[in-house]
Protein backbone atom coordinates (compact mmCIF):
# COMPACT_ATOMS: atom_id res chain seq x y z
CA UNK A 1 0.00 0.00 0.00
CA UNK A 2 1.44 3.40 -0.48
CA UNK A 3 2.52 5.13 2.42
CA UNK A 4 -0.35 8.26 1.35
CA UNK A 5 -3.06 5.89 1.04
CA UNK A 6 -5.92 5.95 3.36
CA UNK A 7 -6.42 2.50 5.39
CA UNK A 8 -9.67 1.12 4.68
CA UNK A 9 -12.32 0.44 7.35
CA UNK A 10 -11.31 -3.36 7.25
CA UNK A 11 -7.56 -3.11 7.68
CA UNK A 12 -5.88 -3.77 10.60
CA UNK A 13 -4.23 -0.61 10.64
CA UNK A 14 -7.22 1.09 10.97
CA UNK A 15 -9.16 -1.37 13.66
CA UNK A 16 -6.24 -0.44 16.00
CA UNK A 17 -3.26 2.28 16.48
CA UNK A 18 0.00 1.47 15.95
CA UNK A 19 1.97 0.56 19.14
CA UNK A 20 3.98 4.35 18.60
CA UNK A 21 0.32 5.72 18.60
CA UNK A 22 -0.28 7.03 22.55
CA UNK A 23 -3.77 4.55 23.35
CA UNK A 24 -6.29 6.82 25.74
CA UNK A 25 -5.24 8.08 29.26
CA UNK A 26 -7.38 6.18 31.49
CA UNK A 27 -9.85 8.27 33.74
CA UNK A 28 -10.36 8.33 37.28
CA UNK A 29 -13.76 7.68 38.19
CA UNK A 30 -15.60 9.33 41.03
CA UNK A 31 -19.25 7.98 42.13
CA UNK A 32 -20.87 10.81 43.93
CA UNK A 33 -23.89 12.67 43.80
CA UNK A 34 -22.55 15.70 46.15
CA UNK A 35 -21.93 18.74 44.21
CA UNK A 36 -19.63 19.97 46.64
CA UNK A 37 -17.50 16.92 46.54
CA UNK A 38 -17.68 16.95 43.19
CA UNK A 39 -15.90 19.95 42.60
CA UNK A 40 -13.31 19.15 44.80
CA UNK A 41 -12.42 15.66 43.30
CA UNK A 42 -12.79 18.08 39.83
CA UNK A 43 -9.96 21.00 41.12
CA UNK A 44 -7.78 17.88 42.56
CA UNK A 45 -7.85 15.95 39.10
CA UNK A 46 -6.97 18.85 37.06
CA UNK A 47 -4.37 19.15 39.30
CA UNK A 48 -2.51 16.44 39.03
CA UNK A 49 -2.81 16.55 34.97
CA UNK A 50 -5.87 13.70 35.10
CA UNK A 51 -9.18 12.93 33.35
CA UNK A 52 -12.09 12.22 34.96
CA UNK A 53 -15.80 10.90 34.77
CA UNK A 54 -18.43 11.39 37.32
CA UNK A 55 -21.48 9.37 37.92
CA UNK A 56 -24.10 10.00 40.69
CA UNK A 57 -24.78 6.06 41.15
CA UNK A 58 -23.50 2.92 41.02
CA UNK A 59 -25.73 1.44 38.08
CA UNK A 60 -24.25 4.31 36.03
CA UNK A 61 -20.68 3.60 37.29
CA UNK A 62 -20.53 -0.58 36.64
CA UNK A 63 -19.62 -0.60 33.14
CA UNK A 64 -16.56 1.84 34.03
CA UNK A 65 -15.72 0.64 36.80
CA UNK A 66 -12.63 -1.99 35.98
CA UNK A 67 -10.78 0.36 33.52
CA UNK A 68 -10.69 3.24 35.38
CA UNK A 69 -7.34 4.12 36.57
CA UNK A 70 -8.55 4.71 39.95
CA UNK A 71 -12.01 4.90 41.77
CA UNK A 72 -13.37 7.14 43.79
CA UNK A 73 -16.37 6.99 45.89
CA UNK A 74 -17.81 9.66 47.83
CA UNK A 75 -19.20 9.09 51.00
CA UNK A 76 -22.93 9.61 50.17
CA UNK A 77 -22.70 5.90 48.19
CA UNK A 78 -23.83 3.22 50.32
CA UNK A 79 -23.79 0.45 47.71
CA UNK A 80 -21.43 -0.64 45.53
CA UNK A 81 -21.92 -2.91 42.15
CA UNK A 82 -20.45 -6.62 41.93
CA UNK A 83 -16.81 -6.26 40.76
CA UNK A 84 -13.78 -7.52 40.12
CA UNK A 85 -11.44 -4.89 42.26
CA UNK A 86 -12.34 -2.63 44.88
CA UNK A 87 -12.68 1.27 45.21
CA UNK A 88 -9.19 2.80 45.47
CA UNK A 89 -9.99 5.43 47.83
CA UNK A 90 -13.26 6.56 50.14
CA UNK A 91 -14.05 10.96 49.83
CA UNK A 92 -15.31 12.64 51.90
CA UNK A 93 -15.87 16.10 53.74
CA UNK A 94 -14.44 17.13 57.01
CA UNK A 95 -18.03 17.29 58.19
CA UNK A 96 -18.34 13.40 57.49
CA UNK A 97 -16.58 13.24 60.45
CA UNK A 98 -15.56 9.16 62.25
CA UNK A 99 -18.12 7.72 60.12
CA UNK A 100 -15.94 8.47 57.18
CA UNK A 101 -13.57 5.28 58.53
CA UNK A 102 -16.84 2.97 59.03
CA UNK A 103 -18.29 2.98 55.90
CA UNK A 104 -14.10 2.11 54.61
CA UNK A 105 -14.40 -0.88 56.31
CA UNK A 106 -17.74 -1.94 55.37
CA UNK A 107 -17.55 -1.03 51.40
CA UNK A 108 -13.89 -2.15 51.27
CA UNK A 109 -11.93 0.76 50.10
CA UNK A 110 -8.10 1.07 50.47
CA UNK A 111 -7.60 4.71 51.61
CA UNK A 112 -10.12 7.27 52.90
CA UNK A 113 -9.25 10.97 51.89
CA UNK A 114 -11.12 13.77 53.69
CA UNK A 115 -11.59 16.99 51.72
CA UNK A 116 -10.02 19.45 51.46
CA UNK A 117 -7.27 18.74 53.77
CA UNK A 118 -5.95 15.81 52.17
CA UNK A 119 -6.16 17.64 48.66
CA UNK A 120 -2.84 16.96 48.16
CA UNK A 121 -2.59 14.27 49.07
CA UNK A 122 -5.12 12.85 46.23
CA UNK A 123 -3.47 14.65 43.74
CA UNK A 124 -0.20 12.99 44.27
CA UNK A 125 -2.00 9.83 44.83
CA UNK A 126 -3.25 10.31 41.47
CA UNK A 127 -0.42 10.85 39.63
CA UNK A 128 1.46 7.98 40.82
CA UNK A 129 -1.43 6.21 39.53
CA UNK A 130 -0.68 6.87 36.09
CA UNK A 131 3.05 5.47 35.94
CA UNK A 132 2.87 2.79 39.28
CA UNK A 133 6.25 2.04 40.47
CA UNK A 134 7.11 -1.17 41.99
CA UNK A 135 7.21 -1.44 46.11
CA UNK A 136 7.59 -3.52 48.94
CA UNK A 137 5.38 -4.63 51.63
CA UNK A 138 3.83 -2.39 54.60
CA UNK A 139 3.43 -4.59 57.29
CA UNK A 140 1.45 -2.63 60.34
CA UNK A 141 1.82 -4.25 63.64
CA UNK A 142 -0.25 -3.39 66.62
CA UNK A 143 -1.55 -4.23 69.96
CA UNK A 144 -5.36 -5.94 70.61
CA UNK A 145 -5.04 -4.54 74.19
CA UNK A 146 -2.50 -2.21 75.92
CA UNK A 147 1.06 -3.83 76.63
CA UNK A 148 0.54 -6.72 74.50
CA UNK A 149 4.40 -6.90 73.00
CA UNK A 150 3.66 -4.92 69.39
CA UNK A 151 6.43 -2.90 69.54
CA UNK A 152 8.81 -5.89 70.63
CA UNK A 153 7.44 -8.12 67.97
CA UNK A 154 7.64 -5.00 65.34
CA UNK A 155 11.72 -4.48 66.16
CA UNK A 156 12.09 -8.51 66.09
CA UNK A 157 10.87 -8.63 62.78
CA UNK A 158 12.40 -5.73 61.67
CA UNK A 159 15.08 -7.16 62.76
CA UNK A 160 15.14 -10.67 61.52
CA UNK A 161 14.16 -9.48 57.67
CA UNK A 162 17.13 -7.29 57.91
CA UNK A 163 19.32 -10.22 59.14
CA UNK A 164 18.08 -12.05 55.63
CA UNK A 165 19.44 -9.15 53.99
CA UNK A 166 15.94 -7.16 53.46
CA UNK A 167 16.06 -3.53 53.27
CA UNK A 168 13.89 -2.66 56.16
CA UNK A 169 12.61 0.27 57.16
CA UNK A 170 11.11 0.37 61.09
CA UNK A 171 8.07 3.13 61.85
CA UNK A 172 7.14 4.04 65.04
CA UNK A 173 3.55 4.95 64.50
CA UNK A 174 2.50 6.42 68.02
CA UNK A 175 3.09 9.59 69.50
CA UNK A 176 1.91 8.62 72.57
CA UNK A 177 4.09 5.54 72.55
CA UNK A 178 7.77 7.11 74.41
CA UNK A 179 9.40 6.60 71.98
CA UNK A 180 10.70 3.65 69.30
CA UNK A 181 14.11 4.60 69.48
CA UNK A 182 14.71 4.12 73.39
CA UNK A 183 13.46 0.08 73.12
CA UNK A 184 16.55 0.41 70.37
CA UNK A 185 19.03 1.88 72.89
CA UNK A 186 19.11 4.68 69.59
CA UNK A 187 18.28 7.76 71.48
CA UNK A 188 21.46 9.27 70.33
CA UNK A 189 21.52 8.10 66.47
CA UNK A 190 21.71 10.52 64.04
CA UNK A 191 19.45 11.16 61.70
CA UNK A 192 16.03 12.76 61.46
CA UNK A 193 12.89 12.16 63.60
CA UNK A 194 9.21 12.73 63.02
CA UNK A 195 8.95 16.61 64.52
CA UNK A 196 11.18 16.40 61.69
CA UNK A 197 9.26 16.24 58.98
CA UNK A 198 6.46 18.23 60.44
CA UNK A 199 4.90 20.13 57.49
CA UNK A 200 6.17 18.44 54.77
CA UNK A 201 4.25 17.98 51.21
CA UNK A 202 4.60 16.56 48.76
CA UNK A 203 6.51 13.59 46.45
CA UNK A 204 9.70 12.61 48.94
CA UNK A 205 12.73 10.68 47.40
CA UNK A 206 13.25 7.71 49.02
CA UNK A 207 17.07 7.63 48.60
CA UNK A 208 17.24 10.96 50.58
CA UNK A 209 14.66 9.89 53.13
CA UNK A 210 16.53 6.69 53.57
CA UNK A 211 19.82 8.64 54.03
CA UNK A 212 18.14 10.93 56.31
CA UNK A 213 16.80 8.76 58.86
CA UNK A 214 19.42 7.13 61.91
CA UNK A 215 20.00 3.13 61.74
CA UNK A 216 19.77 0.44 64.16
CA UNK A 217 20.05 -3.65 64.29
CA UNK A 218 20.80 -3.31 60.14
CA UNK A 219 18.26 -1.40 59.31
CA UNK A 220 16.49 2.31 59.06
CA UNK A 221 14.02 3.54 61.91
CA UNK A 222 11.70 6.51 62.08
CA UNK A 223 10.89 7.52 65.70
CA UNK A 224 8.87 9.83 67.67
CA UNK A 225 11.86 11.21 70.11
CA UNK A 226 12.34 9.55 73.36
CA UNK A 227 12.21 12.19 75.60
CA UNK A 228 9.96 14.45 78.41
CA UNK A 229 9.84 17.65 75.59
CA UNK A 230 6.67 17.61 73.55
CA UNK A 231 6.96 17.29 69.77
CA UNK A 232 5.11 18.85 67.27
CA UNK A 233 2.50 16.22 65.48
CA UNK A 234 2.25 15.98 61.77
CA UNK A 235 -0.98 15.46 59.46
CA UNK A 236 -1.87 12.82 57.46
CA UNK A 237 -0.77 14.08 54.15
CA UNK A 238 2.86 14.42 55.64
CA UNK A 239 2.48 10.77 56.92
CA UNK A 240 0.92 9.47 53.55
CA UNK A 241 4.08 10.63 51.51
CA UNK A 242 6.12 9.35 54.07
CA UNK A 243 4.92 6.04 53.91
CA UNK A 244 4.52 6.25 50.01
CA UNK A 245 8.36 6.96 49.90
CA UNK A 246 9.30 4.27 52.58
CA UNK A 247 7.08 1.83 50.07
CA UNK A 248 9.42 2.44 47.14
CA UNK A 249 12.79 2.98 48.81
CA UNK A 250 12.06 -0.52 50.71
CA UNK A 251 11.70 -3.57 50.68
CA UNK A 252 9.65 -4.16 54.02
CA UNK A 253 8.20 -1.19 56.24
CA UNK A 254 7.44 -2.17 59.34
CA UNK A 255 4.85 -0.01 61.11
CA UNK A 256 4.06 0.07 64.88
CA UNK A 257 0.94 1.43 63.99
CA UNK A 258 -0.06 2.08 68.03
CA UNK A 259 -3.72 1.76 69.00
CA UNK A 260 -5.17 5.46 69.33
CA UNK A 261 -8.08 6.30 67.06
CA UNK A 262 -6.08 9.08 65.25
CA UNK A 263 -2.66 6.98 64.75
CA UNK A 264 -5.08 3.86 63.23
CA UNK A 265 -6.08 6.35 60.57
CA UNK A 266 -2.81 7.81 59.82
CA UNK A 267 -0.97 5.03 59.90
CA UNK A 268 -3.56 1.57 59.87
CA UNK A 269 -5.13 2.60 56.48
CA UNK A 270 -1.70 2.50 54.54
CA UNK A 271 -0.50 -0.85 55.25
CA UNK A 272 -1.19 -3.65 52.90
CA UNK A 273 -1.26 -6.35 55.88
CA UNK A 274 -1.94 -6.32 59.59
CA UNK A 275 -0.31 -8.30 62.61
CA UNK A 276 -2.21 -8.26 65.73
CA UNK A 277 -0.66 -9.14 68.89
CA UNK A 278 -2.37 -10.29 71.94
CA UNK A 279 -1.95 -11.65 74.87
CA UNK A 280 -3.58 -15.29 76.10
CA UNK A 281 -6.24 -13.70 78.37
CA UNK A 282 -10.50 -13.38 78.10
CA UNK A 283 -10.04 -9.51 78.38
CA UNK A 284 -7.37 -9.19 75.88
CA UNK A 285 -9.60 -11.40 73.38
CA UNK A 286 -12.47 -8.99 74.19
CA UNK A 287 -10.55 -6.14 73.11
CA UNK A 288 -9.28 -7.18 70.33
CA UNK A 289 -12.55 -8.19 68.96
CA UNK A 290 -13.66 -4.28 69.61
CA UNK A 291 -10.18 -3.30 67.99
CA UNK A 292 -11.14 -4.94 64.62
CA UNK A 293 -13.67 -2.86 63.99
CA UNK A 294 -11.24 -0.09 63.42
CA UNK A 295 -8.99 -1.67 61.51
CA UNK A 296 -8.95 -1.53 57.36
CA UNK A 297 -9.89 -4.21 55.56
CA UNK A 298 -6.68 -5.83 54.76
CA UNK A 299 -4.84 -9.25 55.09
CA UNK A 300 -4.91 -9.47 59.20
CA UNK A 301 -3.29 -12.38 61.04
CA UNK A 302 -3.24 -12.83 65.03
CA UNK A 303 0.02 -13.25 67.25
CA UNK A 304 -0.78 -14.71 70.88
CA UNK A 305 1.63 -13.80 73.34
CA UNK A 306 2.99 -16.60 75.68
CA UNK A 307 3.31 -15.53 79.71
CA UNK A 308 2.65 -16.69 82.87
CA UNK A 309 -1.17 -16.53 83.88
CA UNK A 310 -2.06 -17.10 79.94
CA UNK A 311 -5.86 -18.10 80.86
CA UNK A 312 -6.69 -18.93 77.23
CA UNK A 313 -4.74 -21.52 74.72
CA UNK A 314 -3.90 -19.53 71.23
CA UNK A 315 -6.28 -21.55 68.91
CA UNK A 316 -8.96 -20.60 71.02
CA UNK A 317 -8.06 -17.06 70.87
CA UNK A 318 -7.93 -17.17 67.62
CA UNK A 319 -11.13 -18.83 66.94
CA UNK A 320 -12.86 -16.02 69.63
CA UNK A 321 -11.83 -13.15 67.62
CA UNK A 322 -12.33 -14.84 64.23
CA UNK A 323 -8.94 -14.61 62.83
CA UNK A 324 -6.17 -17.00 61.44
CA UNK A 325 -3.75 -17.37 63.92
CA UNK A 326 0.02 -17.18 62.57
CA UNK A 327 2.29 -17.45 65.41
CA UNK A 328 2.99 -17.45 69.45
CA UNK A 329 5.01 -14.99 70.40
CA UNK A 330 7.64 -16.49 73.03
CA UNK A 331 8.51 -15.71 76.57
CA UNK A 332 11.23 -14.53 77.20
CA UNK A 333 13.27 -14.50 80.74
CA UNK A 334 13.42 -10.42 81.62
CA UNK A 335 12.43 -9.10 77.93
CA UNK A 336 10.52 -6.48 80.42
CA UNK A 337 13.96 -5.73 82.11
CA UNK A 338 15.78 -5.94 78.78
CA UNK A 339 13.15 -3.56 76.82
CA UNK A 340 13.76 -0.93 79.66
CA UNK A 341 17.84 -1.38 79.22
CA UNK A 342 17.18 -1.07 75.19
CA UNK A 343 18.84 -4.93 74.78
CA UNK A 344 15.71 -5.65 73.18
CA UNK A 345 17.83 -6.38 69.87
CA UNK A 346 19.58 -8.58 71.91
CA UNK A 347 16.71 -10.29 73.01
CA UNK A 348 15.89 -10.72 69.12
CA UNK A 349 19.02 -12.91 68.17
CA UNK A 350 17.59 -15.94 70.66
CA UNK A 351 16.65 -19.05 68.90
CA UNK A 352 13.15 -19.11 70.41
CA UNK A 353 12.75 -15.36 68.52
CA UNK A 354 14.12 -16.11 65.31
CA UNK A 355 12.08 -19.19 64.99
CA UNK A 356 9.23 -17.14 65.81
CA UNK A 357 9.90 -14.67 63.45
CA UNK A 358 10.87 -17.04 60.45
CA UNK A 359 7.29 -18.87 60.58
CA UNK A 360 5.57 -14.92 60.69
CA UNK A 361 7.77 -13.85 57.63
CA UNK A 362 6.53 -16.92 55.95
CA UNK A 363 3.03 -16.31 56.51
CA UNK A 364 2.05 -15.20 53.17
CA UNK A 365 4.19 -17.84 51.10
CA UNK A 366 7.62 -16.03 51.73
CA UNK A 367 7.07 -12.73 49.93
CA UNK A 368 7.40 -10.39 52.80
Amino acid sequence: MNRHQQPGPGSPSAREPGPWIPGETPETLLVTGVDVLRNEVERIVAAAGGQLRTVQDVSDAAPFWDAALAVLVGSDIRELPLRRRTPAVLVGLRDDGDGLWELAAAIGAERVAVLPDAAAWLAEYLSRSRAPEAGGLVLGVTGGCGGAGATTAAVWIAQAAAGLGARVLLIDGDPWGGGLELALAAEDAHGLRWPDLAGVSGSIDPAQLDDALPTAGGFSFLSWPGSREGAAGVDATTVAGVLDAARRGCELVVLDIGRGAATLRSFAWECDRIVVVVPARLRAAVATARLLQELPPVETALVVRAGPGAALDAPLIAESVGLPLHGILPEIKGLAAATERGRLLEAGRQRSVRRFIGGLLDLDGGDI
